[in-house]
């Protein structure tokens, strides 16, 4: 009986193809490598990227109403913006600097009862020998630990430093967004032909309007948060209850951890206040978080955004996973842009597809 044999198939690649091959792989990596290094920067541009597109209407609306050029009215805008936050700080300012007062006069008592292990924190001494414990370790530690608190301040002021040019490059970088996004918009829709750039266009502006969007409801949903739990601190008597709020709102802006912050230190405060305001405000930072994450954000961001609820919550635990705040920052931007994009995609297929044909074999007019 004849066996047949099967020639073995040998593929051979051409050396442009290998080469090429590797030319992609080796641009991808140094693609990805740039990104890690300026990672910083570019989340300032994603910072400047959203304030920009939530000042774009209050710079076209001056320039609708008034003969201002576009930099003239973008000036306005940023001087309006100005008033608008010296007013909150001159509102809230004085009653921060006697709850802040009020709160380093205090801290001495705070620090005798804990040391003697009475009062509120005296719990900390009796139970766990918090002062000992600090006591032994700055003595063993010796000159290392003075040397640690040096780092820890040098590290402090080099941070200081970070954040004051980190806000002044995402102004500068606001403010040029304003006054060349249209035209750098413009060059891009130049690149597509005449037949396309309607189409190119309304994708854009779809775009535009879910990010901006989503800018208008994450501003809601802070100040919900802020309001709430300053009504809340003031029922329960707490002080500092307007700057914990103002806090509050601010710190809600920053996806996941800033609200987790926030709930902490207002819960701390809350504790030194009196046990039952402690209890009670942290049943309502973890009822809150709940109500916000699993209700407001799918809600306010499904009407600005357009995106369904499942949506929301899916594409913000994605982008959490994936890149940490900045990529829940971006999750629902992303999704909703890629949302316009699917359905602009949906609509050309149906327009462009094969029309039904006519009872009777009857031909179309034409």
């Amino acid at each position: 009986m004849l066996t047949t044999v099967t020639p073995e198939r040998v593929v051979d690649f051409r050396t442009r193809t290998v080469l090429r091959v590797l030319l992609i792989v080796l641009c991808v990596a140094i693609t990805l490598e740039v990104v890690w290094i300026a990672r910083h920067v570019l989340a300032w541009v994603v910072i400047a990227l959203f304030l920009a597109l939530a000042l774009n209407p209050l710079v076209s609306w001056i320039q609708r109403r008034t003969p201002l050029s576009r930099g003239l009215a973008i000036g306005v805008a940023y001087l309006i913006v100005l008033i608008v936050i010296v007013g909150v700080g001159a509102s809230f300012l004085p009653k921060l600097i006697d709850e802040v007062n009020g709160f380093v006069d205090a801290l001495p008592s705070y620090v005798h009862d804990l040391t003697h292990g009475r009062g509120r924190l005296g719990f900390l001494e009796t139970k766990y020998h918090v002062v000992e414990k600090v006591r032994e370790a700055v003595q063993s530690g010796g000159a290392a630990k003075v040397l640690g608190l040096s780092g820890a301040a040098l590290s402090v002021t080099k941070s200081i430093i970070s954040l004051i040019a980190a806000t002044v490059t995402i102004v500068f970088l606001t403010f040029f967004m304003l006054l060349e996004g249209g035209g750098w918009m413009e060059r891009i829709y130049s690149l597509f032909s005449d037949n396309s750039q309607a189409r190119v266009r309304k994708i854009g502006d779809d775009i535009y309007k879910t990010v901006g969007g989503y800018v208008t409801g994450n501003i809601l949903i802070s100040l919900v948060a802020g309001a709430s739990s300053t009504i809340v601190l003031l029922i329960m008597g707490v002080p500092y209850a307007v700057a914990l709020g103002l806090l509050v709102a601010v710190l809600d802006l920053i996806p996941l951890a800033g609200a987790t912050v926030a709930g902490v230190v207002v819960s701390l405060v809350a504790f030194l206040h009196s046990i039952p305001a402690g209890v009670v405000v942290v049943i309502f930072v973890i009822v809150y978080q709940q109500i916000e994450n699993h209700f407001l954000q799918p809600v306010i961001y499904g009407r600005t955004v357009q995106l369904s609820a499942l949506a929301v919550l899916v594409s913000v635990l994605v982008g959490a996973e994936l890149a940490g705040i900045l990529g829940a920052l971006a999750a629902i931007p992303v999704a909703g842009t890629l949302q316009v994009l699917i359905r602009d995609q949906l609509a050309y297929r149906r327009a462009s597809g094969p029309q039904p044909a006519l009872a009777g074999g009857a031909q179309p007019p034409g």
